[in-house]
């Protein structure tokens, strides 16, 4: 391990196993296991030496109708601004490594239609950038608000979006993936079943139900849709970025998000990328598991508030019991 004296006045020396040697650039900030960049994401991610990460996750600015804080490219133009990035990040994964990018939909401007954005650019990652689909996955946020408004609540001619992609790319077509690592429990019904024993038989599908289906394998195959709510109005890194008077990243996914693909596709001690880092809510869950980790942002004020998901207000790392607790 090497010792780093975290920038920014931080008091402690920190025995960092955060993978500093792959960028030439200085991190803003350094924890146990990762660090946080402020900078040009194409910039820094050209950094990184060819088939070094294991995992790429992020979620970028979303081609939306209104304009965010943050930036987001419009839709006609949304797939010639990623594709730099995805040359990039295929680059720089290892033959077994995966990309998952978290990629809401949008509606057309003055219009109760979709745009088809995001599966123009889901096609052309895999046609013109050579990544493989390993899986679409879908995020389902039952607390979303119903949105847009005009449609959903006031002319009433629409439902509420409350699904987002998280297409899951790879490099070759066996990446590394495990999902003993993502098991659910087992329903009530799956549990009796259990208890009783199971007779195979032929279903009305046709399928063949072997006697191995009623085996208690430690829980239940998760499906491709993940519940997951993004309501941390408690959490630490709220309260804390609110006594201060600090800019909150208004775009943040749930900390369970990345924590479930970082189980799925990677070991401990591997390496982890979010090259549109925001709140570092990616670089939080690798840390937190173990994983190390490089999270690239370029707004200053938004590097800055989340290095409080990592230390206290003396400049102390959090343990990991803290940060497993910390919101």
């Amino acid at each position: 391990m090497t010792a780093v004296i975290v920038p920014n006045q931080i008091r402690d020396t920190v025995e960092t196993r955060a993978p500093l040697s792959l960028l030439r650039a200085t991190p803003s900030y350094v924890t146990r296991r990762g660090a946080a960049y402020l900078g040009d994401a194409l910039e820094l991610v050209r950094q990184l030496p060819e088939a070094s990460v294991n995992l790429v996750i992020t979620s970028p600015p979303y081609a939306l109708e209104f304009k965010k804080e943050y930036g987001n490219e419009p839709q006609d133009r949304y797939v010639e601004w990623f594709l730099p990035f995805a040359h990039e990040v295929r680059r720089v994964l290892r033959p077994d490594g995966s990309f998952v990018l978290n990629i809401g939909g949008a509606w057309q401007k003055g219009r109760p239609t979709r745009s088809l954005y995001h599966f123009k650019l889901l096609v052309a990652l895999v046609e013109l950038v050579g990544f493989y689909l390993a899986q679409d996955i879908y995020w389902y946020n039952p607390a979303k608000v119903p949105t847009p408004a005009e449609w959903v609540n006031v002319q009433r001619i629409r439902v509420k979006d409350a699904v987002e992609p998280c297409w899951w790319l790879s490099k070759s077509e066996r990446p590394k993936a495990s999902n003993r690592n993502v098991l659910v429990p087992y329903s009530d019904d799956m549990i009796r079943l259990i208890e009783r024993g199971f007779r195979p038989k032929r279903r009305p599908s046709g399928h063949l139900a072997k006697a191995t289906w009623g085996q208690d394998n430690g829980g239940a195959i998760p499906s491709n849709v993940l519940i997951m709510g993004n309501n941390d109005s408690n959490g630490r890194y709220l309260a804390v970025l609110a006594a201060k008077g600090l800019r909150v990243h208004p775009a943040r996914f749930p900390v369970q998000l990345p924590e479930w693909f970082i189980r799925f596709l990677t070991d401990p001690d591997d390496i982890v990328v979010d090259i549109f880092g925001g709140s570092m809510t990616t670089g939080w869950a690798a840390e937190r598991l173990d994983r190390r980790w490089l999270g690239f942002e370029i707004a200053p004020e938004y590097v800055e508030a989340s290095r409080w998901r990592f230390f206290d207000d003396d400049g102390r790392l959090l343990s990991d019991a803290e940060l497993g607790a910390a919101g």
